[in-house]
């Protein structure tokens, strides 16, 4: 009779043999369940705008250079590296000894100069990988820019909804949050299957960091929290090189609340509602849902209860 030999990574389903009873682990020869353990999330999810770039300076490069070919200036090398210095000095105060980082960066040339810049902190043996991603590309203003007209199309898009209103042959704010919707569910994917370390070398203190744009680091927070499209309209942009960060709450979910203070989420744009939730999440269990929304709460007006942060 053969014998057959399941990988680490093999994961096989096990029928239960009466109504109601668990399932068994299984497990090879090192120890590795076989059934459906999940690996630890990520402790942090970084989000990084990239450094100062040539377009930020002088608008009218974009009549010249293609959007996606834009760089840096010096200037924003030198954002780029202090970010990176940041973020190890945030995690090296966690005090642990086996973190590492994994990035993924937008295809544009200032994303891809700004996580070449901001690597450099890290060692070789601390960078668990990278991934090129489209999703986490700049909205589409619509190839190269007339810069006259391209100002009074943003004009109107004020005037008609900085969410809903696209760019001739570019795109909206909303095709934009069609498209990280995509990128939301892949991200999730990789971290349920542990993506970004190999079984049996998996713990908790992965830092997963998004090197992308302004606007779709706005866009991608309010995917991820479910955030109104007025509420995303009252957002500020991240300064060049900046970062915001999820970090990973008491019960698994990821909160903006741990490493932000509540002024610096004010100064970004967040509401109470949002602040409140905000705080839920930083005790809340995966898979639980918040009853008590303070949206639903200030969307209702019959509702008695008023939102308030305490």
């Amino acid at each position: 009779m053969a014998t057959i030999l399941f990988p680490k990574s093999v994961v096989l389903p096990i029928r239960c043999t009466t109504e109601g009873e668990q399932p068994k682990s299984i497990n090879n020869n090192n120890g590795y369940s076989l059934f459906g353990v999940r690996p630890p999330r990520p402790r942090r999810i970084i989000l990084v705008r990239h450094g100062e770039s040539e377009g930020n300076v002088d608008e009218s490069a974009y009549t010249r250079i293609a959007d996606p070919r834009i760089g840096l200036t010096e200037k924003g090398m030198k954002e780029a590296e202090e970010c990176g210095r940041n973020i190890k000095k945030m995690i090296d105060g966690d005090g642990v000894e086996d973190w590492s980082v994994y990035f993924y960066v937008s295809p544009y040339k200032r994303t891809r100069q700004t996580l070449q810049h901001l690597a450099t902190s890290f060692h070789r043996r601390r960078i668990a990988g990278m991934r090129e991603e489209p999703r986490l590309r700049e909205q589409d203003f619509g190839n190269f820019q007339d810069r006259e007209k391209m100002r009074v199309e943003k004009a109107v898009r004020m005037l008609y909804g900085r969410f809903f209103y696209r760019f001739p042959n570019g795109e909206s704010a909303a095709d934009v949050y069609d498209r990280i919707t995509g990128f939301r569910e892949t991200l999730k994917s990789d971290i349920d299957v542990g993506r970004f370390q190999p079984p049996g070398q998996r713990n908790p203190n992965m830092n997963l960091v998004l090197v992308s744009h302004g606007l779709t680091l706005r866009v991608f927070l309010m995917r991820w929290y479910k955030w109104t499209v007025d509420q995303y309209e009252r957002l500020n942009n991240l300064g060049n090189g900046k970062m915001i960060v999820m970090e990973k709450g008491f019960g698994g979910r990821y909160t903006l609340l741990l490493h932000h203070t509540e002024k610096e989420l004010r100064q970004f744009g967040l509401t109470d509602e949002m602040l409140i939730d905000q705080e839920w999440q930083k005790h809340a269990k995966i898979g639980e849902l918040n009853y008590d929304c303070a949206m639903m709460n200030s969307f209702f007006t019959h509702f008695d209860d008023e939102c308030t942060v305490t």
